[in-house]
């Protein structure tokens, strides 16, 4: 997940310069850093696509809800 403090693999990417400025004005509009914005691009396509493992999709979905059930019903 994008944001979090686990490891992180690096990798070397080459991108079309014209897609590299599309990013990165992207990325400036989120706020984000490019690196930031194509992990989280990543990201979000392999949670669309159902190729996340289970374990990591629900913790996403947690995170997007607000918190775990148990929280929100003490709210």
């Amino acid at each position: 997940m994008p944001g979090s403090n686990k490891k992180r693999k690096s990798f070397v990417l080459r991108i079309r310069p014209e897609d590299y400025a599309a990013l990165e004005r992207w990325a400036g509009d989120e706020f984000r850093s490019i690196n930031g914005q194509m992990e989280y691009l990543l990201h979000e396509a392999l949670r669309r696509s159902g190729r996340l493992p289970q374990a990591q999709e629900g913790q996403q979905n947690q995170e997007q809800d607000g918190g775990s059930d148990a929280q929100k019903d003490s709210k």
